[in-house]
């Protein structure tokens, strides 16, 4: 997926990764030699991302591996390593599944297309312009076009000077430096051969970047499920907080309520002012039956109706998962 759109690791690029380790000899391998392997070969199929260390480590837990440093010093035979690479290989899908990664990849695409259509590539000047006169005095500094790339941004194909600083070799080399002022036309001037350099090297040399976007396809929520401690002590407190209120509410109001507070510790997402999640919720409860049964005392109903609802947002969240920025 090209640049302004975003790529979502979960774990399905990894699963047909061809791991063959290069040992022709049959000799062993150390640990640190399959994990630098196993990370170029999921590097290669996750664009160039290179994982996180909290997911590397998380991953190496999954196979039993608490210390990685005496892991990297092991001594692994050729018989268990392929086995071993495998399973790490596969740990770090089955996190990735669990916590999908949202990444942008930035291969010039969406700039060569401002640059190919000469009103778009005017309309987009006249706007960084515009959005830089913060004066509106007709003119701004040549040194601030690296504040108009900013504002451009990744969605607009723009790398991070901290992620690529040949950016800063780039305006340099087009005179974008300096105090003094340009008019519209003199910086649309300025601007484009910057954008078309910018372009090219990244054709050449994608740039990755790791978006702060949490997405929620229902896999906390599944492992709650499975959880019956959890699951009673969560009804647990949605009772005790339905006695405190003292509120004649249906259990489906009592626990639509508590989830609305509580539920991102269940995997929920959060509720906030997001229409989709609200939405989520209403199509959730609006089938729902207030049913109830002397066959169970209250808490067991609480229980049933709770597992019920949680059930449904599983499956809805799998089927259609929620995004949601985690700078807000």
């Amino acid at each position: 997926m090209s640049d302004g759109g975003l790529t979502v690791l979960d774990g399905t690029q990894l699963r047909a990764v061809n791991l063959s380790l290069p040992s022709p000899d049959g000799s062993s391998v150390t640990g640190a030699q399959l994990l630098d392997f196993a990370e170029s070969k999921v590097s290669v199929s996750l664009f160039g991302f290179s994982l996180p260390d909290n997911l590397k480590s998380a991953a190496l837990q999954r196979i039993g591996v608490s210390d990685d440093v005496e892991f990297r010093c092991k001594q692994i035979d050729s018989d268990n390593a392929s086995s071993v690479l495998r399973n790490y290989v596969d740990a770090i899908a089955n996190e990735l599944q669990d916590d999908p990664i949202v990444i942008a990849i930035l291969d010039g695409k969406t700039l060569q297309m401002f640059l190919e259509d000469e009103d778009d590539f005017a309309m987009l000047a006249e706007n960084l312009f515009t959005d830089l006169d913060t004066e509106d005095g007709g003119k701004i500094k040549r040194n601030q076009l690296q504040d108009g790339l900013f504002h451009m941004g990744v969605e607009m194909g723009i790398p991070p000077l901290s992620e690529f600083p040949l950016l800063s070799d780039i305006l340099k080399k087009h005179g974008a430096e300096g105090e003094d002022e340009l008019g519209q036309a003199q910086f649309a001037h300025l601007l484009q051969p910057v954008l078309q350099e910018l372009a090219d090297v990244l054709v050449e040399n994608p740039v990755v970047v790791l978006q702060k976007i949490k997405i929620n396809n229902g896999s906390k929520l599944r492992k709650i499920l499975a959880d019956e401690k959890q699951l009673s002590e969560t009804v647990e407190k949605i009772m005790q907080e339905q006695q405190e209120k003292k509120d004649s509410l249906s259990k489906k109001d009592v626990i639509r309520h508590y989830l609305e507070k509580n539920g991102a510790s269940l995997g929920l997402p959060p509720l906030q002012n997001d229409e989709v999640v609200i939405l989520l919720y209403d199509i959730i409860f609006v089938d729902l039956e207030n049913e109830s049964t002397d066959a169970m005392s209250e808490k067991d109903e609480f229980l049933v109706f709770l597992k019920e609802i949680l059930e449904k947002f599983a499956a809805q969240l799998k089927v259609n998962p929620t995004f949601h920025d985690l700078d807000n």
